[in-house]
């Protein structure tokens, strides 16, 4: 396999993990770990796919209000409420945790939908986001 083909791979791993799809990047990052490829090209690669995943989701966030009373919509008013208090109480610090499975994603779209300022976002996801990849890549390479 290529390099260019191995890295294209993470970075669609990683990519996919921050967006609303159910996929998991660690395993990608882990076995490319374990397979000798350059740690800091490996936590580049995946942290900015799953940056720009999370930039997604802060775009679709920022659109999703106008679809609120559709049928389809994927959440009820009940669930987007106390998700908006939530974030509305913890404020932009609680991004810090968009890396946590299950409430990250859901955490960067209601960012977009409490049009939380790109920069701020952008920041704190992307110190939540590559801390996470830092924090796997050392407990990995520490562990091999």
């Amino acid at each position: 396999m290529t390099d260019i083909t191995v890295y294209t791979g993470l970075f669609l791993a990683s990519f996919a993990a921050a967006t609303i799809l159910p996929m998991q990047s660690e395993a990608v990052l882990v076995g490319l770990l374990l397979a000798d490829y350059s740690p800091w090209l490996l936590i580049t690669v995946a942290s900015v796919g799953n940056v720009l995943g999370s930039v997604i989701n802060w775009s679709l966030g920022r659109g999703i209000e106008r679809f609120r009373d559709r049928p389809w919509f994927p959440a009820s008013e009940t669930k987007m409420e106390r998700a908006q208090n939530w974030y509305r109480r913890y404020g932009k610090w609680s991004l810090l945790l968009s890396w946590v499975p299950i409430i990250g994603d859901p955490l960067t779209i209601i960012a977009g939908v409490l049009r939380e300022p790109f920069p701020a976002f952008l920041v704190l996801v992307t110190i939540a986001k590559t801390g996470r990849y830092v924090v796997l890549t050392i407990a990995t390479l520490g562990f091999a």
